[in-house]
């Protein structure tokens, strides 16, 4: 075979690569697989265009060929046509799986009239569960649901009923049921959500998965979720230190309004404010309850948390949580958290140690934006004397920066003052 035929191979190879969608990628061991998706496709391609499907075969390539269609490589390449939508018909599938073609048909959707969206979607529903999981079909399925009329997103959401835990699991189906959930019926939404059924735990640890749940929690009326939110009875502790688990509880706390569920909830998150505050991901929860929860929450972390606030501003994780404690705590609360740090001789060791700690530090900076006047007047006289021995701690500088702009900021404010008054 001459070079110009092995280039030809070359070139078929690296477009296959570029374009065709993940599913039709060769993988390790794909063997027959791989040939029954290419006649999957090719029949696909056939009955969505009424026409056959090129296949073009070159040695050395795993795969049987390639589909070659005119009008998407006259789409990519003709930049002096304006295309529209009624100009892809025959050919919707083909574009939706192509990241160009997906592009255009999203933007085209969303000021798209009935008749166009009429014309293109019965290409879509016959392999709407495959676009569904392809990396750029899934988002032509999502505008549909978004744009599409009232008879088409009941048409694509019945297209889920039985999918609905599979896709949940799945990278880009995920997607697609997230943003179904958002624009259903009620009555649609209940027949999706039971598919979860006995598998909350699972999507909950899920990667993919964890964000049905969440949205689930977000857009679906409570007693239609309730065997979701019955799954985190007694779990509260373990969802709050998981990574996709902490996002979930916050999601409860957000939208749950039910009085016993938010009593349940809470009262194991109160049960465990000092580990969760020092957690990777617990933290997140404890940040949630002091900004978003009620008073008596609040003062409940913050009362457990009184006495180990010096300890809690060195941890990497629990210093964030105390900046939130001056942040959204009560003047009374502020005042305990500082005297606190200021310690109980001249020498104010708490203070001096936060001060020089890669986080601590940051906790000693919130303390002066978020203290009374009186506070500031005394922290930065307490602050002043350890200036020099700051400057010599990485750390420490930070501090020394922040007083030095406050003392400023308060000469400017007493000569303001003075000259006011003479």
């Amino acid at each position: 075979m001459g070079t110009m035929g092995v280039n030809h191979i070359e070139l078929a190879c690296h477009i296959l690569e570029t374009h065709l969608p993940i599913w039709l990628l060769p993988s390790v061991g794909s063997g027959n697989f791989l040939n029954e998706q290419n006649s999957c496709f090719a029949s696909m391609m056939r009955s969505s265009m009424g026409g056959p499907v090129s296949w073009h075969s070159g040695a050395g390539s795993n795969l049987e060929g390639r589909f070659t269609s005119s009008l998407l490589d006259e789409f990519k390449t003709n930049k002096t046509r304006s295309f529209e939508l009624l100009d892809i018909v025959d050919h919707v599938v083909e574009f939706s799986t192509d990241q160009y073609g997906s592009r255009f048909i999203q933007q085209k959707l969303e000021t798209a009239t009935v008749e166009e969206k009429t014309k293109i979607f019965p290409e879509i529903i016959p392999h709407a569960r495959t676009l569904m999981t392809d990396v750029f079909g899934n988002y032509v399925i999502q505008k549909f649901f978004e744009h599409g009329t009232e008879s088409q997103r009941a048409q694509l959401a019945s297209q889920l009923t039985g999918h609905v835990l599979r896709l949940s699991l799945q990278m880009y189906g995920c997607r697609v049921i997230q943003k179904a959930l958002e624009v259903v019926h009620v009555d649609q939404q209940t027949q999706m959500v039971a598919e979860l059924d006995g598998s909350v735990m699972k999507c909950v640890h899920d990667q993919n998965g964890n964000h049905v749940i969440q949205k689930c929690i977000e857009c679906v009326p409570q007693d239609r979720i309730q065997f979701i939110i019955s799954a985190f009875y007694g779990q509260v502790m373990a969802l709050s230190t998981h990574p996709y688990g902490c996002r979930v509880i916050q999601r409860v706390l957000e939208h749950c309004d039910d009085v016993k569920t938010q009593q349940i909830i809470m009262d194991e998150i109160l049960l465990h404010v000092c580990d969760l505050a020092q957690d990777q991901y617990g933290n997140y929860v404890i940040q949630h309850v002091l900004e978003h929860g009620k008073p008596h929450e609040r003062s409940s972390i913050i009362s457990q948390l009184a006495g180990e606030i010096v300890k809690m501003s060195q941890q990497k994780f629990a210093s964030n949580v105390v900046e939130k404690c001056l942040t959204f705590g009560s003047p009374e609360e502020r005042q305990l958290l500082v005297n606190e740090m200021l310690g109980s001789t001249d020498e104010n060791e708490p203070l001096q140690a936060m001060m020089k700690d890669p986080f601590g530090n940051y906790v000693v900076q919130k303390v002066l934006e978020t203290c009374d006047d009186r506070s500031l007047e005394l922290l930065i006289s307490r602050i002043k004397v350890h200036l020099n021995v700051l400057k010599k701690y990485t750390y420490g500088k930070h501090i020394v920066s922040r007083i030095e702009k406050l003392i400023a900021t308060g000469e400017r404010r007493i000569g303001m003052s003075i000259s006011v008054s003479s």
